[in-house]
């Protein structure tokens, strides 16, 4: 017998990309208040905008289950 399905807050990845694209973007300003490296601090942009680009994916692939696609991966919500 298969387990059940978990609740679709435990599913939900948006809270998991909107924590990790804050926590990328606060760590750049920490770093750049304090003086860090610049590599450093261009290494928290770049995390926080890779965050972003997962943030339009998500709402690509919704836009393609609402509109019918077949192709859309159904299973990640």
């Amino acid at each position: 017998m298969p387990p059940p399905p978990l609740p679709r807050g435990l599913t939900d990845p948006r809270p998991v990309f909107g924590v990790g694209t804050l926590a990328w973007f606060a760590a750049a300003l920490v770093l750049r208040l304090a003086g860090g490296p610049p590599e450093w601090i261009w290494a928290c942009l770049t995390g926080g905008l890779l965050g972003l680009a997962g943030f339009a994916l998500l709402r690509w692939q919704l836009s393609a289950i609402r509109c019918g696609s077949r192709s859309a991966r159904r299973d990640l919500f």
